[in-house]
């Protein structure tokens, strides 16, 4: 088969497909991915090579090259990125082992598989507040809820901002802590024009099909700390050492096992797949391409906004910060001015989708009641983004006119309440 020809068909049926599509409608994420990465998708199923291999390795050493890290270990999801994290470090393998009980400052603005893991494991999150302008981690909280028992931070940068790095990375040099980054929603992000990702001891990406760049689904978790690496490729795979580079140390202390089928560890079965790195592959050339239209398409629209800052609060980038925007956020001042439910039900009658920010206050979540923690203070700027806040797209595909379009909507309905 020709590439030309196979090249050709799937660009005439993704024609097809997509010249149907309703482009007015202004959703909160749109593909990535297009005729280029379904055809290099398609070509390495041809092969019929599509379980882990020699494209996996490639596509985690493009990641490592693109950002700087040591080692990464690709997954099926962000979420399995986080898991192989959290399980590698409490693993008896890992020399530095955190142990059951230990405790790890969290974010109460958080996702769902950021905590699971922590609980997963015997670990015990503390909640504490966040920021209510940048979303993040919010540091004299982070000071506040340091005791005997802490072991780690794990941050989340939320939507592509990143926190305020300095600070955390003195807090945890000074108190002895584990820096963990969760920046599945913060590919490309840079604090001090460094990569997210680079600062703590392990830090996941997702590439999950709403990130800024996919492989369908998939992850990948990054480290400098080579015996930590080790330990997630066996994780990763059942727990067998097939993967890790030094294989002699295990296979000398049970030479009558086949080595290929030596498993030292529990572990599951989180692998990428080839296809989906080749993907990946592709995808990884277009992403500073993708950032910097969401971040022009950012910028416009908060110079747009800033007319309606008696009602709203927008995040805020900070001087160091370089923004990679997820999607954008708009949090109510006052809800007895201007109720969400109808703001939100407004914009999407007008085709404008919207959503909650991350998953709110997780302590409010009735799963929380399930498993040990701590919270310090009283969450309220938490709380505050949970009920009065959402977010919106920002994406790659959107132009001028549609950014132009979600202001006039907005203004539109601030007039008809007659706030205007």
């Amino acid at each position: 088969m020709k590439k030309t020809f196979l090249y050709k068909s799937i660009k005439n049926e993704w024609q097809k497909v997509h010249s149907k599509k309703n482009n007015k409608k202004i959703k909160l994420h749109e593909p990535t991915f297009g005729v280029e990465e379904i055809f290099n998708f398609t070509k390495q199923l041809i092969t019929t090579n599509v379980t882990m291999g020699k494209q996996v390795e490639s596509f985690e050493k493009n990641i490592c090259d693109k950002f700087g890290f040591r080692y990464a270990v690709s997954s099926n999801s962000g979420s399995s990125a986080n898991l192989l994290m959290i399980s590698a470090l409490m693993s008896n393998l890992y020399s530095k082992r955190l142990k059951k009980n230990d405790e790890i400052i969290v974010p109460a603005l958080a996702w769902s598989t950021s905590i699971f893991p922590l609980t997963q494991y015997g670990l015990k999150p503390v909640f504490v507040d966040c920021d209510l302008k940048t979303m993040n981690i919010d540091i004299n909280q982070v000071k506040k809820a340091i005791s005997k028992k802490t072991k780690g931070i794990l941050i989340i940068p939320i939507y592509g901002n990143p926190c305020e790095m300095n600070e955390i990375t003195k807090i945890c040099k000074k108190k002895g802590l584990v820096l963990l980054e969760d920046t599945c929603e913060s590919m490309g992000a840079k604090y001090n024009n460094k990569f997210l990702g680079g600062f703590g001891l392990a830090s996941s990406f997702s590439f999950y099909f709403s990130h800024h760049i996919t492989c369908l689904e998939g992850g990948i978790t990054v480290t400098n700390d080579y015996e930590l690496a080790e330990i997630m490729k066996i994780i990763r795979s059942h727990g067998w050492i097939r993967n890790v580079k030094e294989k002699e140390k295990w296979i000398k202390n049970y030479p009558k096992i086949d080595p290929n089928f030596l498993f030292v560890n529990e572990g599951y079965n989180l692998r990428l797949t080839e296809p989906q790195a080749r993907m990946g592959m592709t995808q990884i050339k277009k992403l500073d391409g993708f950032i910097k239209k969401r971040r022009k398409n950012a910028d416009y629209l908060m110079s747009l906004m800033k007319e309606f800052n008696d009602f709203f609060i927008y995040q805020y980038e900070t001087k160091k910060s370089f923004h990679t925007w997820f999607g954008f956020t708009i949090i109510i001042k006052d809800l007895k001015i201007i109720d969400r439910g109808r703001l939100c039900n407004f914009l999407n009658k007008n085709a404008i989708e919207t959503r909650v920010i991350v998953s709110g206050n997780f302590t409010s979540q009735p799963v929380v009641k399930t498993f040990k923690h701590r919270t310090v203070g009283n969450l309220e700027n938490a709380s505050k983004i949970m009920n009065n806040g959402f977010s919106i797209g920002i994406h790659q595909n959107l132009g001028n006119n549609e950014i132009k379009y979600i202001y006039n909507i907005f203004k539109k309905f601030l007039k008809r309440e007659s706030l205007l």
